[in-house]
């Protein structure tokens, strides 16, 4: 019993989702960062989130299990606002605002 509550467990940053039309948030942007190990998804990030403009949302899809954390401490650290994200059918949904 004690795997399939671990198994379940959610954590401050994720939701686990049971499919994926109920990923709803307006973004300006998308990075597909599927396939991309650490710290790839960071670097593409930073990238793609330089040539936005302030309060613009960015989309960041992976699977990279480290970017959940990577992508939550590199949000806080730059000031920017992770407003939410969610996982689905093993890919990593984040939704950053400029900051």
């Amino acid at each position: 019993m004690k795997k399939q509550e671990e198994k379940w467990k959610l954590d401050q940053t994720a939701v686990r989702l049971t499919n994926k039309e109920d990923l709803t948030m307006e973004a300006q942007k998308t990075l597909d960062a599927k396939g991309l190990a650490c710290p790839m998804p960071i670097v593409k990030t930073k990238k793609a989130i330089k040539d936005m403009e302030s309060g613009q949302v960015l989309e960041i899809q992976a699977t990279d299990k480290g970017a959940q954390s990577d992508l939550t401490a590199w949000a806080k650290s730059g000031g920017h606002d992770l407003m939410k994200s969610e996982e689905a059918d093993g890919v990593f949904y984040f939704w950053i605002k400029k900051a």
